[in-house]
C-alpha cells in the first residue's frame, strides 16, 4: 500500500493538518517544519492524491491566465514564472492571448468560465473595471498590470511612472542632454505607454528641463522592428539625441540594432535604457541597462491572492479587492555605462 498523509506525519513528527498544509501549499508553516514535511515526503515516496482532494473541496485544480500576446519577451517570461508557482499548489494553468482586443477578452472570459476553471489571473488592455466586476463576481480573479486600477478584484503591478522617472534620472545623472523616449502611443488603451511617458517627463522636469517633442519617437507596437524604425526617424531627424529611454527592452534592442548599423557606438555616442529586464538583454551586445519589475515576484503574488480567495470558508465574506504593488529597480549594464565601468558595478 502506497504511503499516506499519516505515515509521512508520523515520520516527519507532526500532525496530519500539518502535512496537509504543506502539501496545499499553505504559507504559514515554519520553514524547518516545512522542511521536515518535505524530506519525508522524498523519503516515503508519498504522492498525493491530487484529484481526489480537488473532488472533496469542489475544485478542478485548474486556472486561467489571459495576457496580450505570449510572442513577447516579458509576457513568456511571466508566463513562465506564474505556471511555476502554480505548479507548487498542485494547480493547471490553461494560458490564452488575448491581442488587447477587448472583444476576444470577453469572448475569452467567456469561454473559460464555461471550462470550470477556479480562477483567473488577467492583464486585460481592452476590457474596463465595470465590465470585469461581473466576471469578478462569479470567478475569483487576480488583475495585472496597468489597464484597471481599484477595481473589482485583487490587482497586482509596479509604479510604471516611478520606475520610468528613474531609468530617465539615471541617463540624466551621467550627463546626457538631449534624451528621447521610444514607446509613445496615443490609443484610448496605451495605459503603460502613458504613464511611462509621463516619469520621463518628470525625470527632465526635476533636472530642470522640457521634453522636446521632436525627441518623443511614436510607436506602433512594443517590438524590435518599431524601436529600430523609431530610431532611425531620431537620427534622420537633423539633430540625434544622445539617449534613448526605451519603453520596453525589445523596443531598445532594435534601437542599439539601428545605432549600430548606423556606425553609432552603444553607450559613446548614444546610451541606451530599456525596461522589462528581459534574458535577452542580459546576453545582448552590449548588455542593456533596463529597469527590473520582478517578474518571479508579480507572479507569485497574483498566484497567492488567488489561493487566498479560493481557500475562504463557505459562507465567509471575501475581503475587499486589493492593490499589491511590486517594488522594481534600475539594472545598469553596458548600454549607458560602457563595458568597463559595467563590471565594477
Amino acid at each position: 500500500m502506497p504511503p499516506g498523509l499519516k505515515d509521512v506525519a508520523r515520520q516527519a513528527g507532526v500532525s496530519i493538518k500539518t502535512v496537509s498544509n504543506v502539501v496545499n501549499g499553505y504559507l504559514h508553516v515554519a520553514p524547518d517544519t516545512r522542511a521536515r514535511v518535505q524530506k519525508a515526503i522524498a523519503e516515503l515516496g508519498y504522492r498525493p492524491n491530487v484529484a481526489a482532494r480537488q473532488l472533496r473541496g469542489g475544485r478542478s485544480g485548474v486556472i486561467a491566465l489571459a495576457l496580450p500576446e505570449l510572442r513577447s519577451a516579458y509576457f513568456a517570461e511571466l508566463a513562465g514564472s506564474i505556471v511555476k508557482a502554480a505548479e507548487e499548489r498542485h494547480w493547471t494553468v490553461l494560458i490564452d492571448q488575448t491581442d488587447g482586443s477587448a472583444e476576444r477578452e470577453r469572448g475569452l472570459v467567456s469561454r473559460l468560465r464555461r471550462h470550470l476553471i477556479d480562477g483567473l489571473i488577467f492583464s486585460p488592455l481592452g476590457m474596463a473595471g465595470p465590465e470585469l466586476a461581473a466576471d469578478a463576481s462569479d470567478t475569483p480573479m487576480v488583475l495585472l498590470g496597468e489597464r484597471v486600477w481599484h477595481g473589482p478584484a485583487d490587482h497586482v503591478a509596479i509604479d510604471n511612472t516611478a520606475a520610468a522617472a528613474e531609468a530617465t534620472r539615471h541617463l540624466c545623472e551621467l550627463g546626457r542632454r538631449r534624451i528621447a523616449a521610444i514607446g509613445a502611443q496615443d490609443a484610448p488603451t496605451a495605459v503603460t505607454a502613458r504613464q511611462r511617458l509621463a516619469g520621463f517627463e518628470a525625470a527632465l522636469a526635476e533636472a530642470g528641463r522640457r521634453a522636446d517633442p521632436g525627441l518623443v519617437a511614436h510607436v506602433e507596437e512594443f517590438h524590435r522592428a518599431d524601436g529600430a524604425a523609431a530610431m532611425a526617424r531620431l537620427l534622420d531627424s537633423g539633430d540625434p539625441p544622445d539617449a534613448v529611454f526605451c519603453f520596453n527592452d525589445l523596443l531598445a534592442i532594435g534601437a542599439i540594432r539601428t545605432l549600430l548599423d548606423r556606425g553609432y557606438a552603444v553607450p559613446g555616442d548614444v546610451a541606451v535604457i530599456g525596461f522589462d529586464d528581459i534574458e535577452e538583454g542580459r546576453f545582448s551586445s552590449p548588455t542593456l541597462s533596463t529597469v527590473s519589475p520582478d517578474v518571479d515576484r508579480i507572479a507569485r503574488t497574483a498566484v497567492d491572492l488567488l489561493a487566498e480567495r479560493l481557500d475562504l470558508p463557505r459562507g465567509e465574506d471575501a475581503p475587499a479587492p486589493r492593490e499589491v504593488r511590486i517594488e522594481h529597480r534600475v539594472v545598469v549594464r553596458e548600454s549607458t555605462l560602457g563595458r568597463l565601468a559595467a563590471r565594477r558595478v
